[in-house]
């Protein structure tokens, strides 16, 4: 039996260690290799030229829409997407008859996308696959809609919080700790997923586990070793992550 040579791609250890592990009960699965951001995964790509790619999304720096434009939709055989995107961007997968799986994955729900990337792999239908693939990224190109609210559920209710009253955000193991004011409130989601689906020109990563509203703003101290102390509006004090300096200095530059 001939194997689908299989690609996971996520940030994410343990979301690839999940995949990892579910496919390893698939005989005519073999797994080729695993990439934690987009450029290993654009490299592997071109290397190993895989059947089957696991493609997570949200991903820093480079995320899965970037990692398909950098190899071209025609060099792919069959994608996966892995996504914590919510209902009504999933639509765009559906509409384009593309596979998906929503974070936290389901079981039967993986081994559904498994048994329909089977067929169209041994199908070999790959023109109309890119074809499929090519479309959406066209989409998606011409409108970027970003997140206006937030659904947070507890055990007692549901809190849709406009995204305008965000302070900021920390990272909180598998949540986000979203601040407004002097209360906070648990979202599960990851840093790079939720950063992606927030406008840019309003919500600035400062450090791996921050994000900060700009319109909160005070002050900007610089510290040792290039980083610097952000104060906000309520006299909370962050500090920045080297790694993330370019954009503070970017965001300077523009006022």
């Amino acid at each position: 039996m001939e194997k689908i040579r299989v690609l996971i791609v996520d940030d994410e250890p343990l979301a690839r260690e999940g995949i990892l592990m579910r496919l390893a009960l698939e005989p005519d699965i073999e797994v080729i290799g695993e990439c934690g951001n987009g450029r290993e995964a654009v490299a592997a790509i071109q290397r190993e030229v895989p059947d089957l790619v696991f493609l997570d999304i949200q991903m820093p720096r480079m995320d899965g829409f970037a990692v398909i434009e950098a190899v071209g939709a025609k060099h792919l055989a069959h994608v996966i997407f892995v996504t914590a995107y919510d209902e009504h961007a999933l639509r765009a997968f559906e509409f384009h008859a593309l596979d998906y799986l929503l974070k936290p994955i389901d079981g039967a729900r993986f081994h559904e996308a498994l048994i329909r990337a089977r067929a169209r792999i041994h199908g070999q239908n790959l023109a109309a696959l890119a074809s499929q693939l090519e479309q959406m990224m066209t989409a998606l190109k011409g409108e970027k809609n970003y997140l206006e609210r937030l659904a947070i559920k507890s055990a007692e209710r549901i809190l849709f919080l406009g995204v305008d009253e965000i302070d900021w955000i920390k990272a909180a193991d598998n949540y986000v700790q979203v601040h407004v004011g002097q209360a906070s409130h648990l979202l599960f989601a990851t840093m790079s997923g939720l950063e992606s689906k927030l406008n840019p020109q309003q919500f600035l990563r400062i450090h791996r586990s921050i994000i900060v509203n700009l319109k909160r703003i005070k002050d900007l101290q610089p510290m040792f070793h290039g980083e610097y102390r952000v104060i906000l509006q309520d006299d909370t004090q962050l500090t920045s992550g080297r790694s993330y300096n370019k954009n503070l200095q970017k965001l300077m530059s523009n006022l």
